[in-house]
């Protein structure tokens, strides 16, 4: 590393404290209007640091189109010598305050909280209690999760812009909306297309500066991809029959339980990746059709799960939710007619099969069955629906998941096969799996990262870093890079499946492919993210983060 950049790191601590304090002022709650405050903020700031404040277009904001909000991306951008770039990303969104309870006053102070926190100590985690009275951690939200490490990235910045000669480029954006389905960051792979063509950049790495946790207090953690993302839908019609005549109905809740009971916390469904592995998947959300109570059975029942991926592509995971759709309907129609079997012999009536047989079918048949049943008038009826919806989730008066099973319901509408079936899809948000394990002809600079930013560790403060493949966290670097060789089948098996993909959501999967880049989590260690004693780490924060980001930097542009 030169003289000159290990000088101009010399008081960045007190550059980081100042920045982090007003950032977390902003209360920019995920998906609200307060997002503008953490944008406003970072606007603010870079206009007093003189490099941006007399370079024309160095700094600014990048619309997010048709946003409900009006957010946007906040990006900074010091042109050096060369076109070899790094980019920096966070996200200065943040989770809501609601288990603060009394303190949510004191939630973006981290002095204040503090004294707060030690009035209530004895209620606390022995950890937690020992943090606070050790005074080595900084407590609040936000300051972990994670303006902390987009404080970094800012002090850095500024530092880098009052060098001379400095080789190279850095872009710094920062996202609103990834603790939500990260608008933020899919408009940015847009900015970022748009810099690269305008100024001829070349992306060398991405750093992404989200906490890290540590299981030892000594070892921390660099990220070198980031865990995928996948939401399954599954829509299951049933037969209306009353409550006293079951065997004449399908009640969906029977099948709708088969499903769940085979894919909850279900290992299958984790792929492991060297000696990493993705946790299994969790329903999210689950609610049938009927709006009051009556003796019938509902018609319908509709849910969604989450899948984390680390090499699954869209259509392997796809594929096994059918073929657990189709066992699952197998399995009742055994059990209803096992059933009906004991009933019959018990009120002495003739033994039969019941009518019901399995039918499974993705949500891109179900629209090209109503388009064979209604052709024009169904597309046309289709489009005014969707622009409908776009209408209503843009005015928040529908969530993305409510306006996906609307949409369903809508084309089953259409649909004059009224027999039960299993409709599944795909409902957004959808995270790529990245690594750089899976990119072909990494340069020496990034394949050695790893190890030569644990030497530096280990010589300038005395501590290892592991390296694992994935930031098990979901973050905004599934959309660093995508597989060249996936990317048109990712967008297929997304076309087939996403209702809503092109209308009130997209995967700019084409513009991620090319602005591909290494990626790497460099952040600081905290703990009890999301919770009302989040915290970060003073020295890491402070001290140890700003100078391995920079050394990073150094060893990819050379300064």
């Amino acid at each position: 590393m030169s003289n000159k950049i290990d000088t101009i790191l010399n008081g960045i601590e007190k550059d980081i404290e100042e920045i982090l304090y007003e950032y977390v002022k902003a209360p920019s709650f995920t998906n609200t209007r307060n997002e503008k405050q953490a944008e406003e903020f970072f606007q603010y700031y870079f206009s007093t640091v003189p490099y941006f404040k007399n370079t024309h277009g160095s700094y600014g904001t990048y619309e997010i189109k048709d946003d409900t909000y009006n957010r946007a991306v906040s990006y900074a951008f010091l042109k050096g010598k060369g076109n070899d770039t790094v980019v920096f990303v966070h996200h200065n969104d943040i989770v809501s305050v609601e288990d603060f309870k009394l303190l949510k006053n004191y939630a973006f102070s981290p002095e204040e909280l503090k004294e707060q926190l030690i009035k209530i100590k004895n209620t606390l985690s022995n950890s937690t209690k020992k943090d606070l009275e050790d005074d080595t951690f900084l407590f609040g939200r936000g300051v972990c999760d994670m303006k902390g490490g987009g404080s970094v990235q800012m002090a850095l910045l500024k530092r880098y812009s009052e060098l001379k000669d400095f080789k190279g480029n850095v872009v710094l954006i920062a996202v609103p909306d990834e603790e939500n389905l990260s608008a933020g960051m899919r408009a940015a792979v847009k900015l970022l297309s748009e810099l690269q063509d305008d100024y001829n950049l070349k992306y060398k790495l991405m750093i992404n500066s989200e906490p890290h946790e540590r299981k030892d207090p000594e070892v921390g953690v660099f990220s070198e991809g980031s865990v995928g993302k996948i939401m399954p839908f599954v829509y299951v019609r049933g037969f209306l029959a009353h409550a006293g005549k079951v065997f004449e109905g399908l009640n969906p809740i029977h099948v709708m339980s088969k499903i769940v009971s085979r894919t909850e916390l279900n290992m299958d469904f984790s792929d492991v990746v060297g000696n990493e592995a993705a946790p299994p998947p969790t329903w999210l959300y689950l609610k049938d059709s009927k709006e009051q109570y009556d003796v019938s059975m509902p018609l319908s029942v509709m849910g969604c799960f989450s899948i984390l991926t680390l090499n699954q592509t869209p259509q392997s995971v796809l594929q096994h939710v059918k073929v657990i759709c189709e066992e699952s309907f197998d399995h009742v129609i055994d059990d209803m007619n096992n059933s009906y079997r004991r009933f019959a012999k018990a009120k002495d009536l003739p033994l039969k099969y019941l009518l019901w047989e399995t039918k499974v079918v993705c949500f891109q048949e179900l629209y090209k069955e109503a388009e064979a049943a209604y052709g024009e008038k169904f597309k046309e009826d289709y489009a005014m629906k969707m622009g409908e919806l776009a209408y209503r989730l843009k005015n928040d008066e529908l969530t993305m998941i409510e306006c996906n099973f609307e949409l369903v319901e809508f084309t089953y509408g259409y649909i004059d096969d009224l027999m039960p079936r299993i409709v599944y899809g795909l409902i957004p948000p959808y995270y790529p799996n990245v690594a750089n394990l899976f990119i072909d002809d990494l340069e020496p600079a990034v394949a050695d990262m790893s190890k030569n930013l644990n030497e530096f560790t280990e010589t300038e403060f005395g501590q290892k870093y592991t390296t694992e493949y994935f930031y098990t966290g979901i973050s905004d670097l599934s959309y660093t890079n995508v597989n060249i060789h996936d990317s048109e089948h990712i967008y297929a098996a997304l076309n087939d499946s996403m209702p809503l993909l092109g209308h009130v959501y997209d995967v700019p999967i084409k513009l991620i492919e090319k602005i591909s880049m290494p990626c790497i989590n460099i952040g600081p260690w905290g703990k009890d993210l999301h919770k009302l004693t989040e915290r970060v780490n003073k020295e890491d924060l402070y001290v140890r983060t700003p100078k391995i980001i920079n050394k990073a930097v150094s060893l990819i542009l050379g300064n």
